[in-house]
């Protein structure tokens, strides 16, 4: 009898095992794991008094400006260059291409911190065009439709962000708040669209009895009012009009997320952890309410919006498809999961700690900053080997 060939498995080349370049998701997460953790220990360390302040980084808004056009802008390129290349079938920016694009992303992070922000402001546009063309040209050679609203946000994104340097050079009558507003609220449209497509998808899909529901005229009413949150802060409405429309987006998104059966996300945490950022969301829409009635500080609303909602709800999509996109098991380890709680511990931190103990607002600060931090190198340190190697079933991108 013939014995049987003893197959070995093809080895990758060696040029082939540096993936970093291959698809957008791999260099765009590990950059913003990375900067999410230096950006708020540098902002941590000078807000608790522990070093001597950069004249940059010692105001609130080169925190708040870094975590909207730093950190969530680089986790929507990731997301969208390799999304759009599932949508279409056709090639979104990597190689050099990719390599130059973040570039322009890490070049605008070190500009800020110079006296130069003109500079950044330049290089961030640039990075901007680059994006909304990167994922333009494949979505209108495949004629996808549905998905052009993706190019006109991220043109936008972009246009904010150039207004917000302007207003700091005082070169256009704006505040540099509104800019900032504005982009929130739109990488908040964004997430609520990526959500509604896919926390109910995969909920029905994973769990054995879930009927997870989108109705469409509760879609149109969750989306609907975001945007008109948008330009209730764009153009400066009466505070009744921003607490009316926070109140009926609360109880949009509220209803939404019932609809998609949260309860049911249990044991499975690389869904609930979308479930409960979700429900963060929510909460940064009662809050907001609040704050306009001035029944609360607008920060604390804010920070549930950016560390409850954005954050959590990015950890858990950048860990899915970094996992799905690399040939693993769509299952949570133990290092994602002790991500995800330390994400919701500092928002509740950050949220509630300085609303029940006004007096103790900077340990609440300095709390939420250290579980933010370690939450994210504990990411870093997953995505690392799974970044940077191609697919461990396949060997391929």
């Amino acid at each position: 009898m013939m014995a049987a060939p003893d197959i070995q498995p093809r080895p990758i080349p060696h040029a082939a095992r540096f993936a970093l370049w291959s698809i957008g998701f791999r260099p765009f997460y590990l950059l913003a794991s990375v900067f999410a953790i230096v950006a708020i220990s540098c902002w941590v360390v000078q807000f608790a008094g522990w070093t001597s302040s950069h004249p940059v980084v010692a105001g609130p808004l080169w925190h708040a400006h870094e975590m909207i056009f730093g950190y969530a802008f680089a986790v929507v390129a990731g997301f969208l260059f390799t999304a759009v290349r599932s949508w279409t079938n056709k090639p979104t920016p990597s190689g050099r291409t990719l390599a130059f694009i973040a570039g322009l992303w890490l070049a605008g992070r070190v500009l800020m911190l110079t006296p130069w922000p003109l500079y950044a402001g330049i290089t961030d546009t640039a990075f901007a065009i680059s994006v909304a063309a990167g994922i333009a040209v494949p979505l209108l050679r495949s004629r996808n439709q549905r998905n052009y609203f993706f190019i006109v946000l991220i043109v936008a994104l972009g246009a904010v962000n150039a207004a917000y340097y302007l207003a700091m050079a005082q070169w256009i009558h704006a505040t540099v708040e509104h800019g900032l507003r504005a982009g929130i609220d739109i990488i908040l449209f964004l997430m609520a669209v990526m959500s509604g497509r896919v926390i109910p998808m995969f909920t029905a899909n994973a769990v054995p009895g879930a009927k997870a529901l989108r109705l469409p005229w509760l879609e149109y009413a969750a989306l609907g009012s975001v945007l008109a949150l948008l330009v209730a802060d764009v153009v400066t409405v009466p505070a009744t009009a921003t607490m009316l429309i926070a109140g009926i987006a609360a109880a949009a998104h509220g209803m939404r997320l019932v609809l998609w059966q949260p309860w049911l996300t249990i044991k499975r945490p690389i869904l609930w952890i979308l479930h409960v950022s979700y429900a963060w969301l929510v909460a940064y829409l009662i809050l907001r309410a609040l704050a306009a009635a001035d029944l609360m500080p607008i920060g604390l609303a804010i920070h549930a919006l950016t560390v409850g909602a954005i954050g959590g709800l990015t950890v858990g999509m950048m860990t899915r498809s970094a996992r799905g996109h690399t040939g693993r098991a769509l299952e949570a380890g133990k290092l994602e999961v002790s991500c995800y709680v330390l994400i919701q511990f500092a928002a509740l931190a950050r949220v509630f700690l300085p609303l029940a103990m006004p007096q103790w607002y900077v340990e609440a600060v300095v709390v939420s900053g250290a579980l933010w931090a370690a939450a994210f190198a504990l990411l870093a340190v997953k995505f690392v080997p799974m970044l940077l190697r191609p697919r461990i079933d396949t060997g391929s991108s």
